[in-house]
């Protein structure tokens, strides 16, 4: 991986105006306040509910009467009421999750009101706050005092998009799109939801030069708040938003969603990647949605969008994705030699079996980039693993990074070429043989080794003069200007497939039998047509065939978020999941940067999420002091955990909260089934807003919803309350909630009708962060002594871990003909073990439960209740394991039986 960092561009979007903390509304009585629905936020309510519920906190460290009112245009958007709320006694279903432990203010005042829906169509309502501390005191404004916005509430309009075939054409969408953009309207694969794809013709390539041609959509009817992925730089992806009723991107878009007044979102995606053409969106000087489409075809090319609306950004986004997929897969292998590459990659993937790459997705990972620099050598790497080993950090994985590789001499290292297969001998003497040879001898813990490489060979190519040259045909290319822009030498892609079948071999035969791919975008910077449609698929291809014949798939994709890649090489699902970079790289110098990585690839991966892919969020330091910062988004981001320490600089005890030792002692990190994303799109960076990544883990309706969240702010202190609906698969029965932070956790909560504020109160300051979990409670009828007893179990999975639900593989309760209720856990590693039993208190640890593993009945001391929280049974697996002197046997899982009498 190259320096990169001071010849970026400017990442972060622009700074918007308004900004300020929702949560500081002090006066002299120094009032917190804090509402659902949120100020300053956008939500939206369900169709199903003729009420709109509000609920306000008033925060005091005095005992005061204080009067609430609520100031909205619910009847007429240009005329505003308002609307006393009544003071409520404590509400059963909310929980606090104090971070700090300690309350500075103590008296809670909650207020609640209730807004009859007026309309059964589409409409917006805004909202926000005044309240005053006594009867003699005058009303503060929530907004003069915190520059909060207003509050906005969408309601749905009532019916089924899906069922209405004539009403909604493109035109409710878009206004006056170009009369050349052809619209055909197609059946989505997801419930209520409209769907469209759109195609326009693209000026053909004339020799070196690409066709282009630009065609307007229009733009958005009823449009409030805008979300895009753009174009970064030619490798990354990366957020932006926007509100109002002109849109307009700083860089070029890939995907464009549109929340309207009547709270329907619509979702556009340009394809790319299919017939040479190049598909994005910009915008015109009146805010009008523009399609740029380029082709490297010396015919007429043909750009394709798909457009489709629905009651949630989810719905529209996954509608578009599972659409483009079936373009791609018909019109992707236009050519035989491209049908010949994707059947032969079929044939490949079926000899890869899914268990080969649990310790690829799921191992600890260690990277050399950042921890050891750019000298890299063979003693550098045994020095810095022999650390780990020290302080008992067993990992699974190596990736050696950049600057191992032989490479011609060069002014820096954008002009320095690729010369031979064998690695440098100034750092690796012996080769590189010797070296994976030593590391497997001396660190048997480690299963996988990874090289890193550029896709074209190196940064500056491939040496004219070198081996590699002498080998293979070489063609001189030219890049745009810019980033490593300029003419250099490539092997020539009528040679790209025999290059990469003859260089994995080679790595294969001395040890390394994975890689780290990188500068893939590279290919999206060739100047000229004629290198562009030769070199883009091809050279994607020739990877993928060899990664799959000699590593089975264990690869990195790396700078490879350009379009033509995103849709060729990561959408198509005939292949196993591979491991992309998700988001630019992690700076550890750059103290901006931190805040705005985890903002970046929590909504990058509302795209990633849809490609056959795990999002790769970069490496971090665990010893650095945004450490835990990135560690709990790495947690919950659903992809694999790699960190990159200065050899003997780590925070063991971070490290333990993300990963649990398995019954082997290899060390596995805790990774969720769902991908974690962005839970609102429409949040910009500057927004005063808890960033909420959500994710789930295990069956649905049995598994549990993860929520990761942080305090991104410069320097606000945020307070709001979590409602259960904001986590993932918690739409039916009951849930306990908990805090990793705190340790506490809630009393079951209904994500009902009749239950509106199953919520938890929190509060982050800056640079903070939480993950609260959902876990699913089954209920059960025990008959002790002939009298019917109700009991309630959720699954905590490994307590003390930031996704410990995660741990769990399989879970099964039921009641056992003798009338026991038998709780079945399959834990993954080795850790305690939590349940919630909801007459806990009632009960004896001696008297009520039996524990078995494999049969043989746990020591009683290993069974406990929790002295943090009330109704958590804790199971300490990992101190029983090693007691009962068990052993593992044909897999690294744990099988863990509770008996309740």
């Amino acid at each position: 991986m190259a320096d990169l960092s001071e010849l970026l561009p400017e990442q972060l979007p622009p700074e918007q105006a308004g900004a300020a903390t929702q949560a500081e509304a002090d006066d002299d009585m120094d009032v917190r306040v804090t509402c659902w629905p949120p100020l300053g936020q956008s939500s939206t309510e369900p169709k199903e509910r003729r009420n709109i519920d509000f609920t306000v906190l008033l925060q005091t460290a005095q005992d005061i009467q204080p009067e609430v009112c609520l100031w909205h245009n619910h009847i007429d958007e240009h005329n505003w009421a308002t609307l006393e709320l009544k003071a409520s006694p404590q509400l059963k279903d909310v929980a606090h999750f104090n971070r700090s432990g300690v309350q500075t203010h103590p008296i809670a005042h909650y207020f609640t009101a209730s807004l009859e829906r007026l309309s059964e169509h589409g409409h917006k309502i805004s909202f926000t706050l005044k309240y005053r501390t006594g009867s003699d005191r005058p009303w503060q404004w929530i907004k003069d005092l915190t520059g909060v916005e207003d509050g906005t509430l969408h309601c749905l309009p009532y019916g089924d998009l899906s069922e209405d075939k004539t009403n909604y054409e493109l035109s409710y969408y878009f206004s006056h799109p170009s009369t050349d953009i052809k619209v055909k309207r197609e059946d989505a694969e997801t419930s209520h939801t409209q769907l469209y794809s759109l195609t326009c013709p693209v000026a053909p390539a004339k020799g070196k030069d690409s066709g282009y041609q630009h065609h307007r959509l229009g733009k958005v009817n009823q449009g409030e708040k805008w979300f895009a992925l753009v174009r970064l730089w030619s490798p990354w992806l990366a957020p932006r938003q926007g509100s109002g009723k002109k849109f307009e991107l700083d860089k070029e878009g890939v995907l464009l969603s549109f929340l309207r007044s009547d709270g329907l979102h619509v979702v556009c995606l340009a394809i790319s990647g299919v017939q040479d053409v190049l598909t994005t969106f910009i915008h015109d000087n009146e805010g009008n949605v523009e399609i740029k489409g380029r082709t490297d075809r010396e015919e007429e090319g043909t750009s394709r969008v798909l457009v489709a609306a629905a009651e949630t950004f989810e719905l529209a986004n996954a509608a578009v994705m599972y659409h483009a997929r079936k373009i791609v897969a018909d019109y992707g292998s236009s050519s035989a030699e491209l049908a010949a590459d994707t059947k032969e990659i079929e044939s490949l993937t079926n000899e890869v079996k899914p268990e080969w790459l649990e310790e690829w997705y799921d191992g600890l990972t260690y990277c050399t980039w950042n921890g050891l620099g750019q000298n890299l050598t063979a003693d550098k790497i045994e020095h810095a693993l022999a650390e780990l080993a020290k302080n008992g950090l067993n990992i699974t994985n190596l990736i050696i990074d950049d600057n191992w590789q032989s490479l011609a001499s060069g002014e820096n290292q954008f002009k320095r070429g690729w010369s031979r297969f064998e690695a440098n001998a100034s750092g690796f003497p012996d080769g590189m043989k010797a070296t994976t040879t030593a590391i497997r001898k001396k660190f048997p813990n480690i299963k996988h080794i990874a090289v890193w490489h550029a896709i074209l060979g190196y940064w500056g190519g491939i040496d004219p003069e070198g081996e590699i040259a002498q080998h293979y045909e070489t063609r001189a290319v030219e890049k745009e200007s810019g980033v490593a822009g300029g003419c250099f030498t490539v092997v020539d892609p009528s040679e790209a497939k025999r290059m990469y079948n003859d260089f994995y071999a080679f790595l294969s035969s001395v040890g390394i039998d994975s890689v780290k791919t990188d500068a893939q975008f590279f290919l999206d910077l060739l100047q000229h047509a004629p290198d562009r449609r030769e070199m883009m698929l091809e050279y994607q291809d020739a990877w993928t065939l060899a990664h799959l014949r000699h590593f089975s798939s264990r690869a990195i994709s790396c700078m490879s978020q350009f379009p033509q890649a995103l849709f060729h090489s990561q959408l198509p699902k005939n292949k196993p999941r591979l491991l992309v970079r998700n988001s630019d790289d992690f700076f550890p110098e750059v103290e901006t940067s931190h805040a705005w990585h985890i903002f970046c690839n929590a909504h990058n991966s509302l795209f990633t999420q849809h490609l056959n892919a795990l999002p790769d969020w970069d490496m971090f330091q665990t010893s650095h002091s945004w450490a835990s910062f990135h560690a709990a988004a790495r947690c919950v981001s659903g992809g694999p955990i790699y960190f990159t320490d200065v050899p003997g600089e780590h925070d063991i005890e971070l490290i333990r909260q993300m990963t649990a030792q398995t019954t082997r002692g290899e060390t596995v990190i805790l990774r969720p089934q769902m991908v974690g994303k962005a839970m609102d799109p429409y949040h910009d960076y500057h927004a005063q807003a808890i960033l909420k990544i959500g994710t789930y883990n295990g069956m649905s309706g049995t598994g549990t919803g993860i929520l990761g969240l942080f305090n991104v702010t410069s320097g606000h202190t945020l307070r709001e309350f979590i409602h259960l609906q904001d986590f993932p698969g918690t739409e039916q029965g009951k849930h306990v909630l908990s805090s990793f932070v705190t340790g506490q956790t809630s009393q079951p909560m209904h994500n009902g009708e009749e239950e509106s504020h199953a919520f938890v109160h929190t509060e982050l300051r800056p640079r903070e962060w939480d993950i609260f979990s959902a876990y699913a409670m089954r209920s059960f009828t025990l008959h002790p002594r002939g009298k019917a007893q109700r009991i309630e179990i959720a699954n905590m999975g490994l307590l003390g871990k930031m996704t410990g639900a995660a741990a769990v593989s399989g879970c099964d309760m039921y009641i056992e003909s003798n009338g026991r209720l038998r709780i079945w856990t399959l834990l993954k590693a080795l850790g305690v073990l939590g349940l919630w039993v909801s007459d806990l208190p009632e009960r004896t640890v001696e008297g009520d439960f039996m524990v078995v593993i494999y049969g043989k009945v746990v020591p009683l001391h290993c069974v406990r209740k929790s002295e943090k929280s009330d109704g958590v049974l804790e199971i300490d697996v990992e101190t029983a394991w090693k007691e009962m002197g068990l052993e593992a046997g044909w897999s690294n899982e744990v099988s863990v039986e509770v008996f309740v009498g």
